[in-house]
């Protein structure tokens, strides 16, 4: 063989080397629990060395972990104090920390900023949002227990349905309709999977339409947020509840009363999102549901 039929023969070999090479793989298969709170509850582990369950939070930005959590972890360190706001109150304290890592099943993630609360959801010490999956399609599957992380939308799509979001803050809602008596009353709703009842109804809409007088109530309840205030809820049943066409009838619903003007959006919560494998498109414009086995459970009424 002559030397450039080598060389020819070498470059080849380099080339065909190179197209054997597989792509970085960027979908990911992310397990997780589905806590007796409705709660999703998935394993991290942080800096490389202490494990911890956190909750997938669809209404919030940010990494944070309970006083109990960071008490235990061997590499946390915080840099600073600030002065944060929450569901129950305008002035609470949280500690900060910078530079964390953080792993999620195939996820390796850099340069993560935590804060400290002192409650989350039960079974987890913490919790993260969506924004670790920026631009990127998001599908659960609460019958398989598992989160998939795309580049790209899942094609078998025909027994989903697909609903515009609005997105405000980072926070995403959804237009559902509520049936009572003879009044059907549209709302917009934040899918909220860190709040573990059905459907959470804001103050002004509560009012509104005298949902006191209209609704039947089984139950009163206290709600803790992340910082430990209490607010106190009381629940009846819905009648009717539908997005789009699909419905869902006689649905325990929370709401305050006394308290107007301090829950100011309508919530959806684990209880009512556990019952449908949804997607998320990467720019969270559209979401895409599909009711499960899970549907016909009974609803948390406590």
């Amino acid at each position: 063989m002559t030397k450039i039929a080598v060389l020819i023969f070498a470059l080849l070999s380099i080339k065909e080397g190179f197209s054997q090479q597989k792509k970085p793989n960027n979908n990911f298969s992310i397990p997780f629990e589905l806590t007796s709170s409705n709660n999703i509850s998935v394993k991290v582990i942080l800096n490389s060395a202490d494990t911890l369950k956190l909750m997938l939070h669809t209404a919030s930005s940010d990494v944070s972990i309970t006083e109990n959590a960071s008490s235990k972890a061997k590499t946390l360190k915080f840099n600073r104090t600030d002065t944060v706001t929450s569901w129950g109150s305008q002035s609470n304290t949280s500690r900060f920390s910078a530079n964390n890592k953080l792993g999620i099943a195939g996820l390796k993630l850099e340069n993560i900023q935590l804060w400290e609360n002192k409650n989350t959801g039960p079974e987890a010490d913490g919790k993260f949002g969506l924004n670790l999956f920026e631009n990127k399609f998001v599908a659960i599957d609460f019958e398989k227990k598992i989160i998939k992380i795309s580049e790209t939308l899942p094609s078998d799509l025909k027994t989903y349905k697909k609903f515009p979001l609005v997105v405000k803050d980072d926070s995403m809602f959804i237009n559902a309709t509520c049936v009572i008596g003879n009044d059907t009353l549209q709302n917009q709703y934040l899918i909220h999977s860190g709040y573990g009842g059905t459907i959470l109804l804001d103050d002004g809409f509560s009012k509104k339409y005298s949902l006191k007088d209209k609704l039947k109530v089984i139950s009163e309840k206290d709600l803790k947020d992340s910082y430990g205030n209490i607010i106190k809820t009381k629940k009846a049943i819905l009648p009717i509840f539908s997005v789009g066409d699909m419905k869902l009838s006689e649905i325990p619903a929370s709401f305050f009363e006394g308290s107007v003007g301090r829950q100011k959006m309508s919530v959806i919560g684990g209880d009512l999102i556990k019952r449908f494998n949804l997607i998320l498109d990467k720019d969270r414009k559209y979401i895409y549901l599909k009711p499960n086995r899970l549907n016909n459970g009974k609803y948390i009424t406590i």
